[in-house]
């Protein structure tokens, strides 16, 4: 079986990773003509490290990363009104909840491959199913010819697209900045921390090396171009009312290190497999960040259709057995991703303290058990 997959994000890479080990065939085709080490933080959550270890590179994540004990939520005048204990979900679970560098991720899993699995500048414009194989058109003019195709092109899959139509992804109604800062000691080696006010929303987390990533979120228009053109000195500005260390960690951000999108997802797809053609990652359930469940959605991905291809005789069989695992269980995450940034981005006065009044008296267990599905899972 020779199998191509469509992009080399996280997910189209750990599928890679995850289909080598099982000794099959596979090449990955990416837009860029090389890897570039872009993009800040991510958050790994114990379900992904699980697939990672069973990868075989999640030690590595782990040295890499910078493991969570807390996640502390705040209003905008600095007091704690709830926290999780992501102790307690080592515990239950086994795994830790980690921070890492989105580019040493990236490259743990580019050094795993055997040389010369991705191949660079191969935007792929079309692909074309018949009965026995499944081809990709390149923008170079150049094709390949597979036995299955796994498209893992991203959130605005031209693949998704066009087996799909309508499947365009939908604003989530807030715009974001990212980036990464020197720590100069003002966050803790293991808490992460969201700030809500009902002029936005910031969070930091720890990295590996004294450094902090942060993202800051504001509700806004799709496409605005106020927002588009703000410099790091008026991101400050919109956060000057916001505890400290906020406006440190965008001031300390290199001007060029800080990017920016507005945030979208995709509506829940009731089916990721058409024919010889499979989605996996963001082109198949795109989800807001507020579960930092998006790289560790693809990552499940990833080692689940492995696993299937490799037990089940019939691709036709491994494709269903994929869908039966993943297509409800990233469908909830969509959903419940989508209710939390609402809560979180209120620009109401009065619905954000009613929030922030009844927030405080929920228990963090149940905050925790919220969460259960994710963790709870066994591959």
């Amino acid at each position: 079986m020779k199998i191509a997959i469509i992009g080399g994000g996280i997910g189209g890479l750990c599928a890679a990773v995850a289909l080598q080990k099982q000794h099959i065939e596979v090449e990955v085709f990416e837009a860029a003509p090389t890897f570039q080490p872009v993009g800040a933080g991510i958050g790994i959550g114990s379900n992904a490290m699980q697939a990672l270890l069973k990868m075989g590179v999640g030690e590595k994540v782990y040295t890499d990363g910078t493991s969570l004990t807390t996640q502390v939520f705040q209003n905008s005048h600095g007091k704690t009104l709830n926290t999780i204990d992501f102790g307690a979900i080592k515990r239950l679970y086994g795994q830790e909840n980690i921070t890492i560098q989105r580019a040493d991720l990236h490259s743990t899993l580019l050094d795993t491959l055997a040389e010369e699995t991705v191949k660079y500048s191969k935007k792929c414009v079309d692909v074309v199913t018949e009965d026995e194989h499944v081809t990709a058109f390149f923008e170079d003019g150049t094709y390949v010819t597979v036995d299955l195709l796994i498209a893992a092109d991203g959130i605005h899959s031209p693949i998704r697209q066009k087996l799909v139509p309508g499947s365009a992804p939908r604003y989530a109604g807030y715009t974001c900045w990212r980036g990464v800062a020197e720590n100069k000691g003002c966050v803790d080696s293991h808490t992460s921390c969201e700030i809500w006010s009902t002029t936005g929303r910031f969070g930091f987390a720890p990295l590996k090396n004294g450094q902090v990533y942060w993202f800051a979120c504001v509700n806004a228009r799709e496409r605005d171009s106020f927002y588009h053109s703000l410099g790091r000195e008026e991101i400050a500005c919109l956060f000057e009312k916001f505890p400290a260390p906020v406006s440190e960690l965008i001031l300390d951000t290199k001007p060029d290190d800080i990017l920016h999108h507005d945030l979208k997802d995709i509506c829940p797809l009731k089916k990721f497999a058409y024919g010889r053609i499979v989605l996996l990652g963001d082109a198949a359930h795109a989800t807001t960040p507020n579960m930092g469940q998006g790289a560790g959605q693809s990552i499940e991905d990833a080692l689940v259709l492995a696993t299937a291809l490799t037990e089940f005789a019939d691709f036709q069989d491994a494709f269903h057995y994929y869908e039966k695992e993943r297509v409800a269980r990233t469908a909830k995450v969509i959903s419940l991703s989508r209710q939390i940034g609402w809560s979180a981005q209120l620009s109401s006065p009065f619905l954000a303290k009613a929030r922030d009044t009844v927030f405080p008296f929920i228990p963090s267990k149940a905050l925790l058990w919220r969460l259960k599905f994710l963790f709870d899972v066994k591959f």
